[in-house]
């Protein structure tokens, strides 16, 4: 021990030799010089003697307190110790080493005296100590695992620092992580849509180049591709493959929507992909479950589910319209038998509800009520932006319609049924609780399928590519009964007003079927200048919202403002400015933050360009292709706005 302690000893015993051979020469020439140079010497011999010294009685203290622990044999061979062992002070230097750890982990080098860092970039050794876990390091090729163990005094403290070397270990552990498999549910979006109208030839190119697409995708991998189905395709591959294919953000999407029919309609792919799975039977349903997610957001995109949740990429064209009121009808019929079944039926949409949330639960109710339940609309006044159509019916008498969330629980029976209408997110119900509390559950919905969807529901209506919920409801009235009377003028108004709101008057999201809808409402007798009249404010609203449009910014073809004000009607305001900055020329999507009490709201708008969903995920909300907000909470207008911004760039990326 003390030869190690001391292997460094020659070199500092001739550079003083040295220089007090140059004070002895000094007295021949000049008496005063070599005094003061002998002073001098005296004081670095001194201090030098004083730091060896202070050197070997830390390590010694450091050998005794954990010899204290060990037999007198474990005593004698600390030095020999099997694990390579380092010491280090509390000043992160290196004090001494065994054997071992000279010969295996430095190669024979010598580090004596310097930084710990050298061997261990950013670590404290203190915290990690202070963690009673080991960490890992890498040094020469090799991987190692470091546990700490600590000497101390009230003077000074030692680290004792035991390396393991598993260098193989975790060769074969990462070998093991890179060649798990991800297996990947591949679905042609709009395959009938593409081959229905061509001939034979044309339908044998497209498919052929659907096919070339994923050969040449599955071949820069070592994985299998199968065809279960014409529109469908299942390949299993590595995850280390898995890892470049995420880090190129599935080029495949871009590549396959190069291929156009006649009508220039691009090919689109919906991707699920399961990985990070113990087993393959668990990757192959964690990619049946992402495919359903990639689907109910519209497809053209990947989504990929591990066991920590979702992650999704693409997801930027409009998507192609594949509703068959087949379904429809379907729907309807389970609908209307799980109605009759119930003792009673509430309908809630979504907090905030719009005038689309509250016209089609007004119809749902109505379709109760003419199956022979007590029906109510489940809404909190204070809270919606719809107060003009409930307070039509308020003055029509049909006040017993609504119900605040808190009285609504004084209905609750054992088989009452709950109709969810325009949301399936759990968090975003009008009354949580209700939800809760209730057995029996429908939903009713046309936004994108986000993660944290409601899951227990007996029919999960969902169709991605309707305009609203209230078109969807209004095709279900077709199917339920033949019974015009079955709703009202003020009925159709209200379903009229919600199609109305979600299409940006018939401009936006609209397919035959919405035209469809909104023809059938009308024979109903839906007045459109009543419809009209509902979106209508008053002066002070027209003016804040003119004061946002005209402090907008324009930033990589998206339009921001924001409102610092308070006011009640800045929920409605917000949406209503960001629609009309859409129409200012090369602005794609519009961004209009606001305050409020709890935070700061934001409201997106797109024209179809630019898919504002992902970028208000992205900030822990959600919506529609063109039509989303979120919420951040604990941040400023600046702060909110920045992280807008840096969402962006993102997506832009």
């Amino acid at each position: 021990m003390k030869k190690t302690i001391w292997a460094f000893r020659p070199i500092i015993f001739t550079l003083l030799g040295l220089y007090a051979a140059v004070t002895i020469a000094t007295l021949f020439f000049n008496v005063t010089v070599f005094y003061i140079e002998a002073a001098v010497l005296v004081v670095v011999c001194a201090y030098v003697f004083l730091r060896l010294r202070n050197a070997q009685k830390d390590v010694y203290l450091f050998l005794k307190n954990i010899g204290d622990t060990l037999s007198g044999t474990q005593r004698e061979a600390i030095s020999r110790f099997p694990i390579p062992t380092l010491v280090v002070s509390d000043a992160n230097e290196i004090l001494w080493y065994n054997g071992l750890f000279s010969k295996n982990v430095l190669g024979g080098n010598d580090i004596y005296g310097q930084d710990v860092s050298l061997l261990m970039p950013n670590r404290d050794l203190e915290a990690e100590y202070n963690g009673k876990t080991g960490f890992d390091i890498s040094y020469n090729g090799h991987e190692y695992t470091v546990f700490v163990g600590v000497s101390a005094d009230k003077y000074s403290k030692l680290y004792i620092c035991y390396l393991f070397d598993n260098t193989d270990l975790k060769t074969k552990a990462l070998k093991y992580k890179q060649t798990r498999p991800a297996v990947l549910h591949i679905v042609v979006d709009n395959y009938e849509e593409t081959i229905q109208s061509l001939r034979e030839s044309e339908k044998t190119q497209i498919v052929g180049s659907i096919e070339n697409i994923l050969e040449n995708f599955i071949s820069q991998t070592n994985g299998i591709l199968k065809k279960p189905d014409r529109d469908k395709f299942i390949a299993v591959i590595e995850e280390q493959h898995m890892q470049k294919i995420i880090e190129k953000k599935f080029e495949i999407l871009d590549q396959v929507r190069q291929i156009t029919v006649a009508d220039k309609t691009p090919v689109t792919f919906s991707i699920g992909v399961g990985r990070g799975c113990e087993d393959m039977a668990t990757a192959d349903k964690m990619a049946a479950q992402a495919l359903d997610m990639a689907l109910g957001r519209g497809g053209d995109q990947a989504a990929v589910k591990t066991t920590s949740g979702f992650e999704f990429y693409g997801g930027v064209s409009k998507g192609v319209e594949k509703r068959t009121k087949v379904r429809t009808r379907i729907v309807a019929s389970a609908l209307s038998e799980l109605i009759e079944s119930a003792d009673n039926v509430m309908v809630m949409g979504h907090k905030n509800g719009d005038l689309d949330s509250i016209g089609s639960a007004i119809a749902c109710a109505r379709i109760a009520q003419h199956l022979g339940k007590s029906a109510w609309v489940v809404v909190n006044r204070e809270q919606t932006l719809a107060m003009p159509i409930i307070e039509k019916f308020d003055k029509a008498g049909q006040q017993d319609l609504f119900l605040e969330p808190a009285r609504a629980m004084e209905f609750l029976m054992r088989k009452t049924l709950l109709i969810v209408v325009d949301t399936h997110i759990r968090t975003l119900l009008e009354s949580q609780e209700l939800y809760e509390q209730c057995k029996y559950v429908a939903v009713i919905d046309h936004h994108r399928k986000m993660v944290g969807h409601i899951d227990n529901a007996v029919i999960f209506y969902h169709e991605p590519h309707a305009s609203s919920a209230s078109e969807m409801v209004t095709e279900l009235l077709q199917y339920i009964s033949d019974d015009d009377k079955m709703i009202g003028a003020l009925e159709a108004e209200a379903l009229l007003g919600g199609i109305t709101l979600d299409t940006k008057n018939f401009v936006l999201k609209t397919g035959v079927r919405t035209f469809e809808a909104a023809a059938y409402l009308r024979r109903l007798g839906a007045d459109t200048v009543a419809v009209k009249q509902l979106f209508s404010s008053n002066m002070e609203a027209y003016q804040l919202k003119s004061k946002i449009i005209s402090g907008a910014k324009v930033y990589k073809n998206c339009a921001v403002a924001y409102c610092s004000a308070n006011n009640p009607d800045l929920r409605v305001i917000a949406p209503q400015a960001a629609d009309e900055l859409l129409s200012i020329s090369n602005v794609d999507a519009s961004f209009v933050l606001y305050k409020t009490p709890a935070g700061i709201q934001l409201s997106a708008r797109s024209l179809g360009q630019v898919n504002v969903q992902v970028i208000m995920e992205q900030l822990g909300g959600g919506g529609h292709h063109t039509m989303a907000g979120a919420f951040i909470k604990d941040e400023g207008l600046e702060g909110a706005t920045n992280k807008l911004l840096d969402a962006i760039d993102q997506y832009i990326a």
